[in-house]
């Protein structure tokens, strides 16, 4: 049976084949000139790609021309702008009118590059301070970034020992116990005139918590003791509306205001807070009682005012709610 099934195939192919023939050198052309056709298509097809890339890459580069004048002149209003020379505008201006000219739409994508790399480096060659000063900033701002991160492997450190310190109820002399409260107050100062809130913070609550381990103290010692933890509470009540704490700012006012009741940097601290809380009514009776108390004072006569200020606002907020909702009932 193979045999057969196998012999019919060839003499099937065979005749095929014969039949074929006669057709085959026109079937080569044609598939040949179909060849051809299709690599002229692809070609055409490349060539129109390439040349939207290009126009694209010539776009782009007008844009980053036009870009460039716009940065520049802003650059007018930066911190560094008196490095500027007066010559940059009219090399900004010459620029501009370059962009909309006869000439930058018959220019290529290669002469719209040169132009735009002449453009940047004649920019650079006039404004060699401008860019000098800004390149400093960056330095500067990196160095105070590594300094910030020397400053947290110090925190990090100082941490370790502290906790140590922490489970410290040892009986200490008021001397020791004093120190301690010390170095840690003005480590806070530290950081919190370096912008450090955070770890001020936590620095002022480390030497109150000191502050709560003082033994044996003569009435004078207790008045000393008092006033410095009156001074931590202020401080770190203003540390934590730095760090947008009113909550705990708030807490914290409290404990310097229970300390001292008349004391006027206690009540405008907390007026202070009250006032981040738009809490105007509290605002207002502890500034008040610190005007009072300090007449002559020119910030707490400031925040007054403004908790003032505040109260009359509200106060026609609310009239024109209770006519609107008077004007929807009877109306």
């Amino acid at each position: 049976g193979m045999m057969l099934s196998h012999s019919l195939d060839d003499i099937s192919i065979a005749l095929g084949g014969a039949l074929v023939g006669k057709n085959c050198g026109d079937l080569t052309m044609m598939v040949n000139e179909e060849t051809e056709e299709r690599k002229q298509l692809m070609e055409a097809e490349q060539e129109m790609a390439s040349r939207d890339q290009d126009m694209q890459l010539r776009a782009d580069t007008l844009n980053k021309i036009e870009s460039h004048v716009l940065e520049m002149r802003s650059a007018k209003h930066s911190k560094h702008a008196s490095l500027l020379p007066t010559t940059l505008d009219e090399h900004l201006d010459e620029l501009d009118s370059w962009v909309f000219s006869e000439e930058a739409d018959k220019a290529s994508k290669d002469d719209v590059i040169v132009k735009l790399q002449s453009a940047e480096q004649k920019t650079k060659d006039l404004c060699t301070e401008y860019f000098e000063a800004i390149q400093k900033e960056i330095e500067e701002k990196e160095r105070e970034m590594e300094e910030e991160a020397k400053k947290a492997a110090i925190e990090r450190a100082g941490q370790a020992d502290e906790e140590e310190d922490d489970h410290d109820n040892r009986r200490l002399p008021k001397k020791r116990r004093m120190e301690i409260v010390m170095k840690n107050k003005n480590e806070a100062n530290e950081l919190f005139g370096d912008g450090n809130y955070k770890f001020a913070a936590a620095r002022y609550a480390k030497a109150l918590s000191h502050c709560a381990k003082f033994i044996d103290l003569s009435p004078d010692d207790i008045k000393e003791v008092s006033a410095l933890k009156l001074t931590l509470n202020l401080n770190l009540a203003l540390a934590y509306l730095k760090l947008e704490k009113p909550e705990q700012a708030l807490r914290v006012s409290n404990d310097a205001v229970e300390i001292d009741q008349n004391s006027t940097k206690a009540l405008y601290r907390r007026a202070s807070v009250y006032y981040e809380k738009k809490n105007w009514d509290k605002a207002f009776e502890d500034a008040n009682k610190a005007a009072g108390l300090a007449p002559e004072d020119k910030a707490v006569k400031k925040l007054l005012d403004r908790v003032e200020a505040q109260q009359k606002r509200q106060k026609a907020k609310e009239k024109k709610i209770a006519k609107k909702m008077a004007a929807g009932m009877f109306g």
